[in-house]
């Protein structure tokens, strides 16, 4: 099956623009001495931006291409891997973000279980997400299956249930055009 993210991953960060870096700072609750894992983070397109304000940054992605584009970046370090089984120690990281990918992963039910295993006591997850209760998001929904992506869009309310599931208190926060950020800190 064609691979879209290695198709498009010389013009993503192009394409894709600048994130918010203030407002991810912000729900992030950076700076942090610890590090920072971008789960599904592709080139590192938005944790490049995030680096100064910690210890360190790892994007996770399954595109090897993505990846390839993130080595050049020489601020973050890429880790082919699955979010729904990560090759990390429990607790390793103090931040974990998903920033538009939680809807790629192939189980995100399984995903958030291993991203909140990496998660140290005390940690922070993130999680920005397309907000399906809007019609723009229903119609990228119907697209992206018509250009047999294999994705599959939740609410951020699902989402927030999701990590609830798991003993953690979560939080939505919207406001950002199309966007949805859910959060929680690992007790």
């Amino acid at each position: 099956m064609f691979d879209h993210f290695n198709g498009i991953a010389f013009a993503y960060d192009r394409l894709l623009g600048t994130p918010d870096v203030e407002r991810l700072r912000r729900l992030l609750r950076l700076p942090t001495a610890g590090w920072l894992l971008d789960a599904g983070g592709g080139t590192g397109r938005v944790s490049f931006h995030l680096r100064p304000w910690t210890g360190g940054v790892v994007v996770s992605d399954l595109s090897r291409e993505m990846l390839k584009r993130a080595v050049k970046k020489k601020a973050v370090h890429p880790v082919r891997a699955h979010a729904e089984r990560l090759p990390f120690r429990e607790g390793t990281f103090d931040r974990i973000m998903v920033v538009d990918a939680l809807h790629h992963f192939c189980d995100s039910g399984e995903a958030i279980a291993d991203l909140l295993r990496v998660l140290r006591p005390g940690g922070r997850i993130l999680i920005e997400e397309p907000d399906l209760r809007l019609p723009v998001v229903k119609a990228v929904a119907v697209l992206e299956k018509l250009f047999l992506m294999r994705s599959r869009f939740e609410t951020p309310e699902a989402i927030r249930e999701r990590i609830e599931a798991h003993g953690l208190a979560a939080s939505i926060e919207r406001g950002g055009g199309f966007r949805a950020w859910i959060w929680a800190d690992k007790p």
